[in-house]
């Protein structure tokens, strides 16, 4: 059996106060995160964000015969991708190009660069 009780001699104030200040100077970067990794947090629309770092802009015929989907499915998740303002579209002619954000970018650049180096592994 573990004893997963904390027995804290004395609280360290200044470390308890500086930690709650760095949270309350950050929540605001805290959600824009936590709303990025809640859409991102599915696999579709992660693969959806992922080729779209790596082909600049898609649209959604595209996006349909790459990941194998019907175009309304495709459709769907762009459009909550959208709603999320984490990727935005760009319309020529009848066709609408979907691009990420810029201001998402640097966030979700690191996640796919771990996605490239496992597969640099594995190969």
């Amino acid at each position: 059996m573990t004893n997963d009780t904390c027995i804290r001699l004395q609280a360290d104030i200044d470390q308890i106060k500086s930690c709650r200040e760095k949270l309350k100077t950050n929540s605001k970067s805290f959600l824009q995160l936590v709303q990025v990794l809640a859409l991102a947090g599915n696999e579709v629309r992660l693969k959806i964000l992922f080729l779209l770092e790596e082909e600049n802009e898609l649209c959604p015929c595209d996006l349909s015969d790459i990941l194998g989907m019907s175009i309304p499915a495709v459709s769907q998740h762009l459009r909550k991708l959208k709603d999320g303002n984490i990727i935005e579209a760009r319309k020529q002619g009848q066709t609408i190009f979907y691009s990420l954000h810029n201001k998402h970018l640097k966030v979700l650049r690191s996640f796919f660069k771990i996605i490239n180096q496992q597969n640099l592994v594995t190969v």
